[in-house]
């Protein structure tokens, strides 16, 4: 009789010990699973700043050099809306980044219309909008760090 009382405790225990482990691992998976797609959301909204930047240099150039910009500016245009979704992500996903995400964002969109400014302002308004996006990556790497 003892040892039945025994062997049900046991077998009691043993499956709430599985259940216990198999729910902190659920829960650790679901943890790393949202930190990934936080990481995965700041990385397309920078890659895509990257890509608006690079077709805003390429038209405000062209702009410049009073060459043909229709194509470029077509391309700015696409790049542009590219840049709508991963941001809206990043303000879902981790909130505490919004702010300095728009930041970045605005700075980017700040190179339209540089043209006006000569080679000097265009790189000015290009390297800041560099920084603010790296300010954005480094917010982001303390933020996910934590």
């Amino acid at each position: 009789m003892v040892t039945a009382i025994v062997a049900v405790l046991g077998t009691l225990a043993g499956s709430l010990l599985t259940g216990v482990l198999q729910h902190y691992s659920q829960r650790t998976a679901r943890r790393a699973q949202r930190q990934d797609e936080r990481l995965t959301a700041v990385a397309n909204l920078v890659a895509a700043l990257a890509d608006h930047r690079r077709a805003m240099w390429t038209r405000e150039h062209l702009r410049m050099q009073g060459a043909d910009w229709e194509e470029a500016r077509a391309e700015s245009h696409r790049t542009r809306s590219a840049v709508t979704i991963p941001l809206l992500r990043l303000q879902l996903l981790v909130p505490a980044l919004a702010d300095t995400a728009h930041v970045a964002v605005r700075a980017t969109y700040a190179l339209r219309g540089a043209w006006e400014a000569g080679e000097t302002g265009l790189a000015a308004r290009r390297e800041h909008a560099i920084a603010k996006t790296d300010e954005l990556v480094t917010a982001a790497g303390r933020h996910l760090a934590a």
